[in-house]
């Protein structure tokens, strides 16, 4: 699939389908999360994946009841590790460059869930806390995104956007 048609496809799939997400499909997203470009080639985030159903619905309670989180079938939660770094970049790396990291990975894998057949959305609003709590992130890890990956349910129509002129400032 050409890049710019992947662009153009994405949707931010609220409804799945009940078909589960094939071995190596999911290897090749996690592969695409793991050539993600971060600062100084830290990789200052870690990834979770999580299928069973259980966690899923917890998550969708921790999610202000965001019930997409339980129909697909998996999501992966991107979480900033501020101690890979802070050697490097002090607070800079610890309270940007991290969460940085973490969101670029989690585009990495929305684009090449795409470029599969596959659907996602992005979900910030969520009870940190609680999503680490469910999953067991250790502390000092800080969940960032998640993101409910699977086949489309019912694909939503195109929703307009910014006029470029509107978006982009030559200075």
């Amino acid at each position: 699939m050409d890049f710019f048609q992947i662009v153009e496809d994405r949707r931010s799939m609220r409804k799945y389908a009940d078909t589960p997400v094939e071995a190596q499909k999911l290897q090749k997203i996690l592969e695409a999360v793991n050539r993600a470009p971060s600062a100084g080639n830290l990789q200052a985030y870690e990834v979770y994946v999580v299928r069973k159903p259980e966690q899923r619905r917890e998550l969708v309670k921790a999610s202000g009841e965001q019930e997409f989180l339980a129909e697909a079938p998996l999501v992966l939660i991107f979480c900033a590790e501020p101690d890979r770094a802070a050697e490097r970049y002090k607070k800079r790396g610890t309270q940007l460059y991290c969460i940085q990291d973490a969101t670029i990975a989690c585009t990495f894998a929305m684009l090449a869930a795409k470029a599969q057949g596959l659907d996602t959305v992005w979900v910030g609003a969520f009870d940190e806390a609680a999503v680490s709590e469910i999953v067991h992130i250790p502390s000092g890890q800080r969940p960032i995104a998640m993101l409910p990956i699977g086949y489309a349910g019912k694909m939503p129509s195109v929703r307009p956007r910014r006029e470029l002129s509107d978006l982009i400032h030559e200075v």
